[in-house]
């Protein structure tokens, strides 16, 4: 029947989803390590689930730049260098210099703050940003991945544009697979992190865009200089 058929592809789809979740975790987490193989049944054993879903969950993140795929070996983790990062940190920072542009000329959720739920939205990213900084203070670098990434989406989703938003969000979770190799080689990350989430929300809904703009590179310095330096240790 029609009905049928729709619900289990809603189900696999679904599937999908879970898997490329899961594994995108177990890559940010560092349990994937860089140029880690695996196929797609041992994936499928692993989860308990058909092949189908895991391939095309696989097929997914390779699209996003996490896995490689090796057509006679199945997926390996992708091994961001150094020069990678260099070149995310670059690319993140063309595209909010001309967010910072189009913001000056009045584009953008924070120039109408008197909008009830546009006050409400800047607020929610506030709070993501309280406890992004909260786990970065802390050190806990598990918990800051989930939040951070939830963090700079909502930010971004604020000047209203849905490919900047999916664009940015990318390039941010590949910066992090690029980084946590190197993060988790320190047994204390306290001191270490970036912490200016909630000042940068205020600093925007202050429309003090010079200060939120030099905000952001000081964090870019920051992360840089922080990846060069265990890379080079």
């Amino acid at each position: 029947m029609p009905g049928s058929s729709g619900n289990g592809a809603v189900t696999r789809s679904t599937l999908r989803q879970q898997i490329a979740d899961a594994l995108r975790d177990e890559v940010l987490s560092g349990r994937l390590q860089p140029g880690q193989e695996f196929t797609v049944k041992e994936i499928a054993e692993q989860y308990g689930v058909s092949a189908t879903p895991v391939r095309e969950a696989l097929v997914d993140l390779s699209a996003q730049g996490l896995l490689d795929a090796d057509q006679h070996r199945g997926f390996r983790v992708h091994e961001y260098s150094v020069a990678d990062f260099r070149g995310m940190l670059e690319a993140r920072s063309l595209v909010t210099d001309g967010m910072f542009a189009a913001l000056a000329a009045g584009h953008g959720a924070f120039q109408w703050q008197d909008d009830p739920r546009t006050a409400a939205a800047i607020a929610g990213v506030r709070r993501r940003g309280e406890e992004s900084q909260r786990a970065a203070t802390a050190g806990d670098l598990t918990v800051l991945i989930g939040y951070d990434l939830r963090f700079w989406r909502e930010l971004s989703s604020l000047f209203g544009n849905q490919y900047l938003v999916d664009f940015l969000h990318r390039l941010r979770v590949q910066g992090w697979v690029c980084t946590v190799q190197h993060l988790r080689r320190l047994s204390d990350l306290r001191g270490e992190l970036w912490s200016g989430h909630s000042e940068l929300v205020d600093a925007l809904a202050l429309r003090d865009l010079d200060g939120a703009r030099s905000m952001l590179t000081a964090y870019t310095a920051h992360s840089l200089a922080l990846i060069e330096r265990l890379a080079a240790g």
